[in-house]
């Protein structure tokens, strides 16, 4: 049994869930960090001396923090070879288009753009700056909307860990009230996303309680 610690509206918790409900595991989740609490306790920082979410221990075992290391236990432990390939040169493919997507896509929106426009007062908020990093993040998104010309996932044609990792991001980005580039293979591929069961219960949810 999986234990998770993290609230709903933290968008790293998310990709989390999205993976442990696409490879059907079953789970218990406690809500924790932001206006839950439970972060600042001495018992949490004994498993995250960070302090941050998510963090997950399998049954019983040692705590695991940090959202990309715990995505690839689970799919180390508990996905198939399409979603984690055995083969060394397919599974560096995928994992090299998720660290990519960690780096470049979810770093890039949350901070400098979610949050400036999403968490931040309407007026505190400081348009040039959100134009600046809507064009930063925008240009490594035409990336992956190359891609996705020809393939229907981002590491291939199989849906992977890569896609976690970067499609958790893009419900907040086309919901949220931004000017957004007409973007064609990109919006083919989060219209897949949105058919998921898996997205729609853990991504596709409100972020009303983050509104500044």
């Amino acid at each position: 049994m999986l234990e998770i610690w993290g609230r709903r509206s933290s968008s790293n918790v998310q990709a989390l869930m999205w993976c442990v409900g696409e490879l059907g595991l079953e789970h218990t989740r406690q809500d924790a960090g932001f206006i839950y609490g439970v972060t600042d306790t001495e018992d949490f920082a004994a498993m995250n001396p960070n302090r941050t979410v998510p963090v997950l221990r399998d049954d019983g075992g040692a705590p695991l923090w940090e959202t990309g290391a715990i995505l690839r236990y689970l799919a180390e432990v508990y996905g198939s070879a399409s979603f984690w390939p055995e083969d060394p040169k397919q599974r560096a493919e995928v994992d090299k288009w998720a660290e990519w997507a960690k780096i470049n896509v979810a770093l890039g929106f949350t901070g400098p753009v979610f949050w400036r426009v999403v968490r931040t007062p309407e007026d505190e908020r400081d348009a040039n700056a959100i134009a600046a990093a809507l064009r930063a993040f925008e240009a490594k998104l035409a990336i992956a909307d190359d891609r996705l010309q020809t393939r229907d996932w981002l590491a291939g044609q199989e849906f992977t860990l890569a896609d976690v990792q970067f499609g958790h991001v893009l419900y907040r980005y086309f919901d949220i009230e931004i000017d957004r580039r007409d973007w064609s293979a990109l919006h083919r591929y989060f219209e897949r996303l949105m058919e998921r069961p898996a997205y729609q219960e853990h991504v596709a949810i409100s972020y009303d309680e983050l509104r500044a």
